[in-house]
């Protein structure tokens, strides 16, 4: 999941990615034409509505049902619920993740919902929520390999990884030789036919992937100490409006929304 940034090691945090482009100017009236001085709680309910910024092809997280149906996923559930506890509608505004950024300073919309990880130059520019997704890099192998159980486990063997990758690094880290996919499907692919030892990826990638497609043939070796945690991210100075969506939050993690939100698309929880 290239789009998350994953506090593993000093290498595997270069996966910063560049903003770039301009998104279209905010409307008048709306909450987000404020969000280049930050928003208040008082100005999205004001508006009636919070303005989400999501891609809407990042699935399981944002994305068409069908390719063409509603739009829905882990993600647009979770702010959908969080606005509700607000007493205010969601409206999508989709966009590529290469501008989204660009999208929220612009102010046209008021947050982003797309497994946007906070790390410390992110936190400079943005406000962020309490984390709502939390994940951490595994290893996984056939269900029947015993040789793998911890990292340094993968020192001689062979790993299949994406090579422009995070998890390339940290496999090389480990001391495994790397063969190149072009993904996660060809990793399992190359892992099931005994060509590879492991493939290292993010926990999320695992689970939607036995969500879907149940395979007893695979499973998790090993995990990383360090873990990923995203959250909804604000224009900077958007204090009241973050502290209300924090108590939102707060509130679907104890009555239990959160976990029944992760359980569907994950089948476990995955918000703590």
């Amino acid at each position: 999941m290239n789009r998350r940034l994953l506090p593993l090691a000093a290498a595997t945090l270069a996966l910063g990615i560049a903003v770039s482009g301009c998104s279209s100017s905010p409307e008048p009236g709306t909450a987000s034409s404020k969000a280049a001085d930050g928003l208040t709680l008082q100005e999205v309910k004001d508006a009636g509505v919070l303005t989400v910024g999501t891609e809407g092809t990042y699935k399981p997280f944002s994305y068409h049902e069908g390719g063409a149906g509603e739009l829905t996923g882990y993600d647009v559930e979770v702010v959908t619920a969080v606005a509700d506890k607000l007493g205010v509608k969601p409206e999508f505004k989709e966009t590529q993740w290469d501008a989204i950024f660009a999208g929220l300073e612009s102010g046209r919309f008021d947050v982003i919902a797309n497994q946007v990880t906070m790390d410390a130059q992110r936190k400079k520019t943005y406000d962020f929520s309490t984390p709502y997704t939390i994940s951490k890099g595994v290893i996984v192998t056939k269900a029947d390999n015993n040789d793998i159980t911890s990292f340094a486990d993968l020192k001689g063997k062979t790993t299949a990884q994406s090579l422009t990758s995070n998890w390339k690094s940290l496999a090389e880290k480990s001391g495994a030789k790397v063969q190149g996919v072009e993904g996660w499907a060809q990793s399992v692919t190359l892992l099931k036919q005994g060509r590879v030892d492991a493939t290292i990826n993010d926990q999320l990638t695992y689970l939607d992937y036995q969500k879907s497609t149940p395979d007893q043939g695979i499973k998790i070796a090993a995990e990383t100490k360090d873990t990923s945690e995203a959250a909804l991210a604000f224009p900077k100075g958007s204090d009241d409006l973050v502290k209300a969506v924090d108590s939102a939050l707060a509130e679907l993690q104890k009555d239990g929304t959160l976990a029944k939100i992760s359980e569907k698309y994950f089948g476990e929880d995955v918000s703590k």
